[in-house]
């Protein structure tokens, strides 16, 4: 694709502060992936624990924004040197996930998270809508760290 910077390497933001970031998100969009098919109202819960790790709570309900919550308890683990800006997720162990802050609001109410191979992408915000304009600001940030904003689909949420 013309303008994307794949060949690249793809840059988080500069540092993240984890007790700003944990509590719950909502996730606004994401490029398709198998583990999420058929998710409506989709949220993350992000816990600090006293361990080595956050726990992570994903829910969606399957099926429609009436239909059957679903759940996974996880954990993230940060990747050291990266100021909490890169993650490795575990759901199913021993797999972990990257997973990399690539976009973060000043006052923390929206993140943008990918993978260093730019194949997963999610837009998240601490409401179930984004303000005006905010949306259009991210989906540059998107293009500008060498995504492709066309691949992306809104998730259905509760207002």
């Amino acid at each position: 694709m013309i303008g994307c910077k794949t060949g690249t390497k793809l840059e988080t933001v500069a540092q993240v502060d984890l007790k700003k970031y944990s509590g719950l998100w909502y996730e606004i969009a994401l490029y398709p992936n198998t583990f999420e098919k058929g998710c409506n109202c989709t949220t993350a819960e992000y816990i600090i624990t006293d361990k080595d790790y956050v726990k992570v709570i994903n829910r969606c309900r399957k099926g429609g924004v009436n239909g059957k919550e679903s759940m996974i308890e996880g954990k993230a683990f940060i990747v050291k040197g990266s100021n909490n800006t890169k993650l490795k997720v575990q759901f199913f162990w021993p797999f972990r996930g990257s997973y990399w802050i690539i976009g973060l609001a000043d006052d923390y109410s929206w993140a943008v998270v990918s993978h260093p191979n730019r194949k997963y992408l999610w837009i998240l915000s601490r409401t179930p809508q984004l303000q005006d304009g905010v949306y259009e600001k991210i989906l540059l940030l998107i293009k500008e760290k060498g995504l492709d904003p066309t691949k992306i689909k809104l998730t259905t949420q509760i207002h």
